[in-house]
This record gives structure tokens, C-alpha cells and sequence, in this order.
């Protein structure tokens, strides 16, 4: 079960779940911090598994004896470059596991749209909010159709709402709005675009400013992948228990805020939240969430293998590039 000891941020779990309780292990790989439109990492994977200890330490133990790797923790770098390794993986963990995909371009345009347009919410993101997908959609594809212009467009917005960077307020929603005049010239000619309004913007800014934390962090894509992973593993019936990986982005203010925001989904009581509660852990002392690391670092290297191998669930995207964030449907076998 999982320790009582807060390694960084987390959020413990009450003293007793309410009904059925699944407990899984997450880590993640392509994890930027805020430099989402790093081109060397355009996605980011979130992997969660649900094996216990013993099964997980005998299924690395299995893997190291086979692929002849070293004592030490085993790292996807390390093990992926060995032929075979992937595939054992997968196969190893048909279903018992999940991955969810992150296209980091099309994470920024559900920001766009869910923070300037609709109203943010911890909720934004994922498949409670699939009202806002179609809109974002087609701005992305809008958006690509018009070349270099986007570039600087998607960058105006980054440095926008990047909190600790942000210059005068004036000059960046100058330059965010002058880029997406370029646009709109460029032939970017999308409803999103055109209904972005300096007002309603000005004001969304003030409130990050004001440190209005009812509005989740503008560049942290961790919070809503957290968030879908949650609610596919509950399947609107069970609470679920996160081991994850150290991750400063996951604090005990952040995860309470997006507890509350997932309660009364599915079939659970009034107030009961799917997320139970999270814990982190070093993944070089569980087992778990050693293997949450390599099925993260599979899916980022190598999702035609993923797809090969699970041809009827593929990876959430039309294209690589084109990743429906917040629609979930990665289940590994």
C-alpha cells in the first residue's frame, strides 16, 4: 500500500475510501516544464500501471535477467535500445496498463481556447470538457495551414501567460495581439481567433497576476493528463490511489483543487472524488513506477509498436501531431 510520507507535494488519502478502490503507479517521459514548444520533445506520455510490488519487482527482475542490464534502476534509455526489449514489455504488460498521449502544440491550443475563450477550470482539458475539443481542433488545423506565422503566434501566447517571465502586461498582450493579426492576414481566418478579445484576455492576465489560483497553471499539461488517467482508471465506480513519480508540478494545493474539480463524475456518491489521493515515490525504490517509466518511454520512442501490437485501442491522435488531448483511449491491451 502506499507510504505516509509526502516527497514532494502530493496529496494523502482520506482515512477511509469510499467504496471500491484501484491504486496504480504513474510516471511520465518528455516532461518540458513550460518549454512546450520544445521541437527535440513534442510530446509528452503519462504512463500508469496497477501491478503490486512483488509482480512489478519480478517482471524488472525478468526483463534485466533477459536483456542482460545492469543492477542498477532500469531506464527506458537503457533498456529500449535492446532489440526485443519493447516488445517483452509490452507484451508483459497487456492489460494491466494505460498510456496517455500529450501533443504539447496541441496542448498550448486547448489553453488558447479554454483560458481566453471559455472560462479556465481545473476541469479544462480533459473529456469533461469536450465542449471546447471541436473549437480547438480546428483552430490547430487552421493554424498549421498558415506557416510560420503560427509559430510566432503559439510563442506570443507562451510568453503571455508564462507567469515567471512575464514582462509589463501591456507590451506581451501587444505582441500576442499583433501576432494573431498575422494570423488572421496569414489566412488563419478561425472563430477562435476572431473572438479573441483584449478585454476578456486583459482580464484573465490580471487574474493570473492577482494569483487567482481557481485558474490551474496556463503551461502545465501534467495536471490534466493526471486528471484523464484518474478517470479512466475509475470508470465512474471506483475511487483510484496515485503512486507517481516526483513531480513538482503535482502540489497538495494544485491536487485539491483538481479533486474537487472530478467529484460527482460517473456513479460515485455526491462529493466523492475519483482521485482518492497521491503519493509520490522514488522510482528508483518502487517498482511500479520504474515500470511506469519504461512504458512511458516505449510510447514517446516508439508508438508504432504500441499500435502494432494493440491495433483495435491506437494512441488517442488523428496524426502525430494532431493529438486529441483529454480524449482517452490507451489502454495497453
Amino acid at each position: 500500500m502506499m507510504g505516509d510520507r509526502l516527497l514532494q507535494g502530493g496529496l494523502l488519502p482520506a482515512q477511509a475510501a469510499v467504496g471500491p478502490v484501484v491504486e496504480i503507479a504513474c510516471d511520465e517521459s518528455g516532461f518540458s516544464g513550460t518549454n512546450l514548444l520544445h521541437a527535440a520533445s513534442p510530446v509528452i506520455t503519462h504512463a500508469s500501471v496497477d501491478l503490486d510490488r512483488d509482480e512489478a519487482i519480478g517482471l524488472i527482475a525478468g526483463l534485466r535477467s533477459r536483456f542482460r542490464c545492469s543492477p542498477d534502476e532500469l531506464k527506458s534509455g537503457r533498456l529500449l535500445r535492446r532489440p526485443g526489449a519493447g516488445e517483452a514489455l509490452v507484451t508483459e504488460l497487456a492489460g494491466r496498463a494505460r498510456v496517455h498521449l500529450v501533443d504539447k502544440e496541441f496542448f498550448l491550443v486547448t489553453r488558447i481556447v479554454d483560458l481566453l475563450v471559455a472560462e479556465p477550470s481545473y476541469a479544462a482539458g480533459t473529456r469533461l470538457t469536450q465542449g471546447q475539443r471541436a473549437a480547438a481542433l480546428a483552430l490547430h488545423r487552421a493554424g498549421r495551414a498558415a506557416g510560420g506565422d503560427w509559430d510566432v503566434f503559439l510563442a506570443a501566447f507562451v510568453d503571455l501567460v508564462r507567469m515567471k517571465r512575464r514582462q509589463p502586461g501591456r507590451a506581451t498582450l501587444d505582441r500576442f495581439f499583433r501576432a494573431r493579426d498575422a494570423l488572421l492576414r496569414a489566412g488563419a481566418v478561425d472563430p477562435v481567433l476572431v473572438a479573441l478579445d483584449p478585454g476578456r484576455v486583459g482580464a484573465v492576465m490580471t487574474r493570473l497576476d492577482d494569483d487567482d489560483r481557481s485558474i490551474p497553471p496556463p503551461l502545465e499539461p501534467m495536471l490534466p493528463a493526471l486528471a484523464e488517467t484518474v478517470l479512466t482508471w475509475s470508470g465512474g465506480h471506483r475511487q483510484v490511489l496515485v503512486v507517481h513519480d516526483e513531480q513538482s508540478a503535482l502540489t497538495a494545493g494544485r491536487l485539491t483543487r483538481l479533486q474537487r474539480a472530478l467529484a460527482g463524475t460517473g456513479s460515485l456518491p455526491d462529493g466523492v472524488s475519483p482521485l482518492a489521493g497521491l503519493v509520490m515515490a522514488d522510482s528508483r525504490h518502487d517498482p511500479r513506477v520504474q515500470l511506469a517509466d519504461l512504458l512511458a518511454g516505449l510510447a514517446r520512442r516508439n508508438r508504432g509498436l504500441i499500435d502494432d501490437a494493440f491495433p483495435a485501442v491506437p494512441v488517442q491522435s488523428e496524426t502525430p501531431c494532431l493529438t486529441e488531448f483529454g480524449r482517452q483511449g490507451d489502454v495497453i491491451g
